[in-house]
């Protein structure tokens, strides 16, 4: 994103929870030095191709990266990947602008922010960790209990 019209809730959502992740901001750090492939990429920083390649399409639904198909000189099909160039300013008032513009469940005042599934978190609220599944069960079964 450039200097533009400021971020709507859920576009500023999607790129904070994207670099909310340490992984994905040093797959950032990286292609700031320039583009690169996803091989290479993943030698570089040592992280699995597969895993990388999670990383990367996260980056790039977020808008932060933008990855090209090439064909190399012997015929292979490599995937590059570079920054796209993108600026936010994130006050106050920003985020409270943003807010204001947040559509779906995170719109309604008690559905929260959810964890970056990449940071070992979930984003689907029901399918969180054992012990928010537990204190869900605990409740349905206290709700049972109390219409019985």
């Amino acid at each position: 994103m450039s200097s533009g019209p400021a971020p709507t809730g859920d576009e500023l959502l999607k790129v904070l929870a994207a670099l909310g992740n340490p992984h994905r901001m040093r797959i950032v750090a990286a292609l700031a030095g320039g583009r690169n492939y996803v091989s290479r990429l993943a030698r570089e920083i040592g992280m699995s191709r597969p895993l990388l390649h999670m990383h990367l399409q996260r980056l790039e639904a977020a808008g932060l990266v933008v990855g090209s198909l090439e064909l190399s000189e012997s015929g292979k099909a490599m995937k590059f990947f570079e920054v796209a160039p993108f600026v936010y300013e994130l006050t106050p008032r920003t985020v409270a602008e943003a807010a204001g513009t947040i559509s779906g469940a995170g719109a309604h005042p008690e559905a929260g922010l959810t964890a970056d599934p990449g940071a070992g978190g979930t984003t689907d609220p029901g399918a969180g960790s054992h012990q928010d599944r537990g204190t869900h069960e605990m409740r349905e079964t206290r709700e049972k209990e109390d219409a019985q």
